[in-house]
């Protein structure tokens, strides 16, 4: 019987592999690329009768075997959609000093487990972490700190050694940028590297009943960096974003919002809300007002208060809005908190239905607070706020916003309308404007069915003439 090979040439830029040594790799094309690397034999496939692997009817499956635990942090569970899911591997991407090494550091501290918890740390020093430790406060709990297990080192055999020694039922990786293996290439941080390690770390979670999670340095664009299979890989990816500083709010100076870009066992319409003080990560409870600006009498002209659904949770923000004569033959749109195709297409609408001439206009959109809205109940009071701004009229203080807002000036229903209307009214908004709701009619809602009179409803029966 010919004997296996114990060794096989690797490409260190691309990962492909070949039985013997070539100067330039078929794959990629580089020259002098292709290094000795071992094979590492899996036998796992095989058990140890040497039997092949047995399947399982779904009807006996124990159910507990998809419970979660919970981590802790309120809102880091309102983004996993409940806990952190047994034998799953989470991804968290952010931009260089956003927080992500702290929300790993707290999580270990607070996850609602009595099982040993590992941090891998390939960027941090054991004495670094512990002074982190000792700023965020978590030395004062001694049972959570001896449950927490340091290891500083990307090697990925020897965190594979120290995970089988210590059995945690939750891994925390400070990332996966800083992972290497002989078996996947010499250079470290490499496409193939980044793949292999990951794959080898979420087949060991999965085989121990654990839980992984992972950080990742992000491109200029804001996209998680390395090979996009990452994402496939893993079955949730969060995405750690910051607000704008110069949005002016001192309740949003440091506020970091958490996103699920994809979510196997959770929605990815949730958003978790944190603010970064001295003690690390604060989650924030009451998000009603920290979108508004705090004001003593009448609104300006493009101003408009909005009432958005993230995930299952209404927030109050404030629209604003400023039209100016355009400085060339064609108008542009200005707006990165709000998809500027949605401000050009309620732009079209209003000018259509309403003959508010915007097309000769630069149109500059803002949401305060620096908050990135992406749900369709916007686009009634963005319609308001730049129906403001170009006539110099100003919207009601007291008024709240929903609706949708088709391309024929009619106003859409929207999901938990009476949910928008009743966190409004707590927050004292005694007015609110929306579409007309499906089933039971809510007091405070000044219902409209389209944009003509949505218009008319706010400034009575004879609306000002738009600008020509």
């Amino acid at each position: 019987m010919k004997k296996q090979k114990d060794f096989i040439y690797k490409c260190s830029s691309c990962g492909h592999e070949e039985p013997k040594w070539l100067g330039r790799c078929p794959e990629c094309g580089e020259w002098n690329t292709l290094v000795e690397t071992a094979v590492k034999h899996d036998k796992r496939r095989k058990e140890k009768n040497g039997s092949l692997p047995k399947t399982l009817p779904l009807s006996i499956v124990d159910p507990i075997e998809g419970s979660r635990i919970g981590s802790g942090i309120g809102e880091l569970d309102r983004v996993l959609g409940g806990g952190i899911m047994k034998r799953s591997a989470v991804l968290v991407g952010g931009e260089p000093g956003i927080g992500k090494s702290t929300l790993l550091l707290q999580l270990a501290a607070a996850v609602q487990t009595k099982g040993r918890i590992l941090y891998v740390s390939g960027e941090e020093s054991a004495g670094q972490l512990r002074l982190r430790a000792d700023r965020l406060g978590i030395n004062a709990d001694k049972s959570s700190m001896e449950r927490i297990e340091i290891f500083c080192s990307g090697n990925l055999d020897e965190i594979e050694t120290a995970l089988n020694n210590i059995k945690p039922v939750l891994v925390l990786v400070d990332s996966a940028q800083t992972l290497f293996s002989a078996d996947a290439g010499s250079v470290s941080g490499t496409v193939n590297q980044m793949k292999f390690c990951a794959f080898e770390l979420i087949n060991w979670v999965k085989e121990h009943d654990a839980a992984l999670f992972l950080t990742a340095h992000v491109t200029k664009e804001g996209l998680i960096a390395g090979p996009k299979t990452l994402e496939h890989m893993v079955d949730t990816v969060l995405y750690f974003e910051q607000n704008d500083k110069t949005s002016g709010l001192s309740g949003t100076a440091d506020c970091r919002f958490l996103r699920a870009a994809k979510n196997r066992f959770g929605s990815v319409d949730e958003i978790g809300i944190f603010t970064m003080g001295e003690q690390g990560l604060s989650p924030v409870e009451d998000t009603g007002r920290l979108f508004l600006v705090r004001r003593e009498g009448d609104l300006p002209p493009g101003v408009a208060t909005a009432a958005v659904l993230e995930g299952t949770r209404t927030i109050l923000v404030e629209i604003q809005a400023l039209t100016i004569p355009a400085k060339g033959t064609i108008s542009r749109v200005f707006s990165d908190k709000i998809d500027s195709g949605r401000v050009s297409r309620i732009s079209a609408a209003l000018e259509k239905h309403l003959g508010l001439r915007l097309s000769d206009q630069d149109l500059y959109v803002n949401a305060a607070g620096g908050i990135r809205i992406t749900e369709v109940g916007v686009e009634l009071a963005l319609a308001c706020a730049l129906y403001s701004a170009r006539t110099g009229l100003a919207l009601p203080a007291n008024l709240a916003i929903a609706g949708e807002l088709s391309l024929t000036g009619e106003i859409r229903p929207v999901r938990r309308l009476a949910a928008r209307v009743k966190t409004a009214a707590n927050l004292g908004f005694n007015s609110f404007l929306g579409p007309v709701p499906e089933s039971q009619p809510l007091p405070e809602l000044r219902a409209a069915q389209d944009i003509k009179s949505a218009i008319k409803s706010i400034y009575g029966a004879t609306s000002p003439a738009p600008h020509a």
